[in-house]
């Protein structure tokens, strides 16, 4: 394995771990709310999902600013 694909691996669970310590904190947080289970598990998917888009925006933004 290079190390360009070493490091694009790192990042790749970097992002995902991140993505999951953000979904627990927002299913957790809307249970101290006195939010449902089911509405909980809801707010943790969303923020889950949000986190990745929002991570593979920057990391567009990132690489086509790096080409140029």
């Amino acid at each position: 394995m290079s190390a360009r694909t070493g490091l694009i691996l790192i990042g790749c669970v970097l992002v995902t771990l991140l993505a999951c310590l953000v979904s627990g904190a927002a299913g957790y947080l809307a249970r101290r709310d006195q939010a449902t289970y089911p509405q909980a598990l809801t707010r943790a998917a969303i923020a889950f999902a949000a986190t990745l888009t929002l991570a593979a925006a920057l990391t567009t933004a990132v690489a086509t600013i790096a080409t140029r």
